[in-house]
């Protein structure tokens, strides 16, 4: 791998306050292949990325994810390198994120924030938050990768190419985790520093909001990873409801000698549903393992 044979991709949204030094910080480590995707900012930051020596576009549509996408289509060099343009990425950390490419090892990398998180980079709900779902990942797909969140990634374009990528929002860096596992893209996590966003720089990001987004991208896209997770689950819950309104239904039966006969329907009916979508479940992880296991044969056969 050359220099030249990676091209650094930058989602922005009004970054003018920090999309200069990133642009700059990325060519001084050798990485001249700059490329901004501009989601229509209305404070210069285009003209300041251009003026840094990035190669600028602007998004046809709108969201994070819809701008990684649109920006695949752009990049013809082998091996992309993301980050952020608000200043949280190191550029000096970019050696580090692309070796495990060089190697020719691993096609995804993933830069772990909480390695090196430097005080105030973070506050106590986006950590919380993080934590939480970086652990369901790992309980649904069997494998933690540390920090499916973070937005500083490097990847081959061939790998990126076979995934089927949808999310428009924030939701992308869960969708690639979780194409990684589906996809057995050998992935790798490598420390990181991260840094606190400038005083003068806004963030894009709304905890509340985005945070429930990526809560339902990652049980969404368990469906078909993790199904007997994502049915069973449901199955679960209305077992649980089925059993709890049966009990109260006995209750009142037994002891104060009250009948409740649509009660009972609805606690067998919410039962029987319950155990229906986990045997749905387990035939479908059957069926998924079962495909995962004849894909890696056929890979070992090519």
């Amino acid at each position: 791998m050359d220099d030249g044979d990676v091209c650094v991709l930058l989602p922005t949204l009004d970054e003018a306050e920090t999309i200069g030094d990133v642009v700059r910080g990325f060519r001084e480590q050798g990485l001249s292949n700059v490329l901004v995707v501009d989601g229509d900012s209305s404070d210069g930051t285009r003209e300041i990325a251009a003026e840094a020596g990035a190669r600028v576009i602007t998004q046809s549509g709108t969201g994070k994810g819809q701008a990684v996408r649109e920006a695949l289509s752009h990049i013809e060099t082998p091996y992309v390198l993301m980050a952020d343009g608000d200043g949280t990425y190191s550029p000096e950390d970019a050696g580090a994120m692309l070796e495990p490419l060089r190697s020719g090892d691993y096609e995804h990398v993933i830069g772990d924030r909480f390695a090196d998180m430097a005080d105030g980079a973070m506050g106590r709900l986006n950590r919380a938050g993080n934590g939480l779902i970086n652990r369901a990942f790992a309980y649904i797909h069997g494998r933690d990768l540390g920090d499916i969140l973070s937005g500083y990634r490097a990847f081959t374009r061939e790998s990126a190419e076979r995934m089927a990528l949808a999310e428009d929002g924030f939701g992308i860096e869960t969708e690639l985790a979780v194409e990684c596992m589906r996809r057995n893209v050998p992935t790798a996590v490598v420390p990181i520093r991260y840094e606190p966003r400038p005083d003068a720089s806004d963030t894009n990001l709304r905890p509340f909001r985005d945070g429930s987004v990526i809560v339902l991208t990652l049980y969404r896209l368990a469906r078909t990873h993790n199904p007997l997770f994502y049915f069973g689950s449901v199955g679960f819950a209305s077992m649980l409801v089925g059993v709890t309104v049966a009990c109260w239904v006995a209750y009142e039966w037994f002891v104060r000698s009250i009948p409740h006969e649509v009660l009972a329907l609805f606690a067998a009916s919410s039962f029987l549903f319950g155990m229906q979508l986990i045997m749905f479940g387990l035939l479908s992880d059957l069926i998924v393992t079962l495909h995962r296991e004849q894909m890696r044969r056929l890979d070992r056969e090519r």
